[in-house]
């Protein structure tokens, strides 16, 4: 019997692999969710990440916008201003991440109901 992923070979388990590692740095899934959900100023995108300092929010942006997932864009004015956005390749994953969210309410939310039953 297979497993349905015997046409996955090595190099697309790498770069699986990789992705996989980009998108479960900490606070990497939680910035890129608040842009989907609308954020775009760094403000913005740090108030809807409760616990999440400047420091990391930077270094964050930084890795996403260098892996092509979010866009910086730097508008002119007095003061600068700077936006993010995601890119479509940050789009297509979070499109492709939906499935995950699905999973983890399902699964998460029997495991809490399993537990409070306890």
């Amino acid at each position: 019997m297979t497993s349905g992923w015997d046409h996955v070979d090595d190099d697309q388990c790498r770069l699986f692999q990789a992705s996989v590692e980009l998108i479960g740095r900490r606070w990497s899934s939680a910035i890129l969710l608040a842009v989907a959900r609308g954020a775009r100023r760094f403000s913005e995108i740090r108030a809807s990440v409760p616990g999440l300092s400047d420091r990391m929010l930077t270094q964050r942006l930084r890795e996403l916008d260098a892996a092509g997932l979010v866009a910086r864009e730097v508008v002119p004015t007095m003061p600068v201003q700077v936006t993010y956005r995601l890119t479509l390749a940050g789009s297509e994953l979070m499109a492709s991440l939906q499935p995950l969210v699905h999973w983890g309410l399902r699964w998460h939310g029997q495991l809490d109901q399993q537990r409070s039953a306890s």
